[in-house]
């Protein structure tokens, strides 16, 4: 199943649903409701009803609900209330499930039969749930290309390097704003996913609320490695990171002449070219198109929306 580009997904506590309309506003592709860390044990049961009417409303029709996608990140399968919990959940509104603590491909195959199942129970399409796994354990993160050839619905996996946090605590790095500390192991598991086919690579978090340069500086970073989104705490951050996981308006005016370069040579029984100075050819032309195609896409889905505001650029 297509799983669309999200360049910027916003936690938001699963006790405070009523967030979700400032997280649409900030321009977030999509929010995470987050039944995990987010909520103390004994406001669970409570918040998993509160995420669960959020969830319905996500299905009312493109005019009502906006164009946000709806995640949920729920709590570790550990017994049957994990399964529970799923069942609470999976409803026509849910875009995907954010598993928590991952530690191997059995973990996946777990979540993808019980998700299986609350899809067959709400007459769903099999596989219509995306499937995001955190890489918190040294295990997962080593296991990354195994996890993400787990289940076909898993999408956006990446990894995640906030300071403080489950990875740090596991692998043993000292967290910089810089992120050199973590580059290596971000480029390596967005390789794994990659070769395991994962569509929409994203990584993350940027702690600091007020430090949007740093911010930038880190997203800028993510998507030089190759991830194409991140995962954010505060609404503030998604302006910042929707600029840089897009392309500004010189890159598509390059890639259309580009392409033209290259079509032109092709007509004229040459595969290669001199474009600016460099030498391009139909491997270069077919990036440049998806840039295009995926620009496209967004501003298509971004004209549907109503109660969305303007993207930053």
């Amino acid at each position: 199943m297509d799983r669309p580009q999200l360049r910027s997904l916003l936690f938001v506590p699963g006790t405070r649903t009523d967030w979700l309309p400032k997280a649409r506003a900030a321009g977030a592709d999509a929010a995470i409701l987050d039944l995990e860390d987010a909520v103390p044990a004994s406001g669970k049961l409570a918040a998993r009803a509160q995420v669960a009417d959020a969830v319905a409303q996500a299905a009312a029709p493109p005019e009502q609900a906006g164009r946000m996608a709806l995640f949920v990140r729920v709590n570790p399968l550990d017994d049957w209330a994990g399964a529970e919990e799923l069942r609470a959940v999976v409803r026509p509104g849910l875009a995907g499930v954010v598993l928590p603590k991952v530690r191997s491909a059995q973990d996946v195959r777990l979540a993808d039969r019980l998700l299986g199942w609350c899809e067959q129970e709400q007459d769903l399409p099999p596989g219509r749930v995306a499937l995001v796994p955190l890489l918190e354990t040294a295990r997962g993160l080593r296991e990354a290309y195994d996890i993400a050839q787990a289940a076909s619905r898993i999408a956006y996996l990446g990894a995640l390097s906030a300071p403080g946090g489950d990875v740090e605590r596991t692998v043993g790095y000292r967290w910089s704003p810089e992120g050199t500390e973590t580059v290596a192991l971000r480029a390596r598991v967005l390789l794994d996913a990659r070769a395991a086919g994962v569509p929409c690579p994203v990584s993350g978090l940027w702690t600091r609320i007020g430090d949007l340069p740093g911010l930038r500086a880190f997203a800028e970073q993510n998507r030089s490695l190759g991830y194409e989104g991140m995962m954010a705490i505060h609404p503030s951050h998604v302006p910042v990171i929707n600029e840089v996981f897009s392309p500004g308006s010189a890159e598509l005016a390059r890639c259309a002449e580009l392409i033209a370069a290259v079509e032109a040579a092709q007509k004229e029984g040459t595969g290669a070219v001199t474009f600016h100075g460099e030498m391009v050819d139909e491997a270069m032309a077919r990036t440049a198109r998806l840039v295009l195609e995926r620009q496209g896409a967004q501003v298509r889905v971004a004209r549907t929306s109503s109660s969305s505001k303007p993207r930053t650029r």
